[in-house]
């Protein structure tokens, strides 16, 4: 549907974006595929509009209703079961939600290991620091520049609780108060974007039990996106170290985040760096010998 100056009424073009969308999934499905009769010669390839809605347990004229691009009203439950009906991938299944003017469930992306094209991805960046953090900020990937520029230790599992409750991680940090208000803003917004998981509660729970800083910052309610920054780490060897520093999401992992690091021209930090990791490698390979 247009207006009258041949505009797109707001929601006509997601709505013929879905038809085509289930069209062309059903269009790549034979019968004997889903475990249906042939059912003789078609003149379209591909499953029927009816058997779609057999294969989901939902009525025929829903279905088509749908793929028709009506502005009807589907729950999650119907847009699951056509999703299964044509084995629609998981990127697949969040685009039909997003067409149908839903949010996609948010379970499918939980509790997925670090690709290994990201630990790839996360090597690669040295001598830069750089790590992968999931929804709840927890480090999954991290290289040995980051290990070594922020101090984490085994027991820094989580970014957030570091940075308030690791003396030596916070200790780092220059202009600590302005990042800490950032980060806390940025922290609800991730949690608003998760409504129904309870882990952003038992950690946020957890910091308001530990942490007077973060009681006080969660309290006013700031909401804020990931930005490019700089950030300045006072490091014990190394001297002040500055970086230019970005937090990318995923297209098809928005629940995970990369953080890239990159010296900031002009501060000397590149070489610095480079000596830094230079003594890290020399003493480990001091501890191996010893230790052998």
């Amino acid at each position: 549907m247009k207006t009258t100056q041949g505009i797109p009424a707001p929601g006509a073009r997601r709505r013929e974006e879905l038809r085509e969308f289930l069209r062309t999934r059903r269009a790549r499905l034979s019968p004997e595929e889903v475990g249906l009769a042939p059912g003789g010669r078609r003149r379209t390839p591909g499953l029927r509009r009816e058997e779609v809605a057999v294969l989901a347990g939902i009525g025929t004229s829903w279905y088509i209703q749908l793929e028709q691009g009506r502005n009807i009203s589907v729950s999650s439950q119907v847009l699951d079961a056509v999703c299964g009906a044509l084995r629609l991938l998981p990127q697949e299944r969040d685009h039909l939600y997003r067409l149908a003017g839903m949010n996609p469930p948010e379970t499918a992306l939980r509790e997925v290991p670090a690709a290994d094209r990201l630990i790839r991805l996360v090597e690669s960046w040295m001598p830069s620091p750089a790590h992968v953090v999931d929804r709840y900020w927890n480090v999954s990937v991290m290289n040995r520049a980051a290990q070594s520029v922020f101090g984490f230790t085994p027991d820094d599992r989580n970014c957030l609780v570091a940075f308030f409750c690791s003396e030596h991680y916070r200790g780092r940090i220059q202009d600590w108060a302005d990042l800490a208000r950032s980060l806390v803003a940025e922290f609800r917004r991730d949690a608003a974007r998760f409504p129904d998981d309870p882990g952003f509660d038992k950690l946020a729970g957890e910091l308001l039990e530990t942490s007077p800083e973060f009681a006080e910052l969660w309290a006013l309610h700031d909401v804020a996106v990931p930005i490019r920054g700089v950030k300045a780490i006072s490091h014990p060897r190394a001297g002040l170290l500055t970086f230019e520093h970005s937090t990318l999401h995923l297209p098809d992992r928005p629940d995970v985040r990369l953080i890239l690091h990159t010296a900031q021209p002009g501060t000397g930090t590149e070489q610095k760096l480079a000596e830094l990791l230079a003594r890290d490698a020399r003493q480990e390979r001091i501890s191996l010998v010893e230790a052998g």
